[in-house]
């Protein structure tokens, strides 16, 4: 099963794109932060950060609502894809979203 859960903050402002379909796509980064204890039993905190992107209704939610900072927990799936830049083969991999709830 393809499914991801997350709960963190909005790094980088959504970028809107429209595709020749006419379809809309919002593209943005969202930061998590993991707790752990070191060897020593100190707390550690340690981010990770991950592409997101938004289709359909959550597009025009993220354009009017989304900014940097905000708190928001998503449900999605993961997504990975190639595609070709100056003759490199580049990987990528995003979190398609399905649900979201602005907190």
């Amino acid at each position: 099963m393809n499914h991801v859960n997350l709960i963190g903050k909005v790094c980088s402002a959504p970028k809107v794109v429209q595709l020749p379909s006419g379809r809309k796509i919002a593209k943005f980064t969202m930061s998590t932060k993991e707790m752990y204890l070191d060897e020593t039993g100190k707390t550690k905190s340690r981010s990770q950060w991950h592409q997101l992107t938004a289709w359909g209704r959550w597009v025009q939610v993220i354009e009017e609502l989304g900014q940097v900072g905000m708190d928001l927990a998503v449900e999605g799936k993961l997504v990975s894809r190639f595609y070709q830049q100056e003759g490199q083969r580049k990987f990528v991999s995003e979190v398609e979203v399905n649900d979201l709830i602005i907190l």
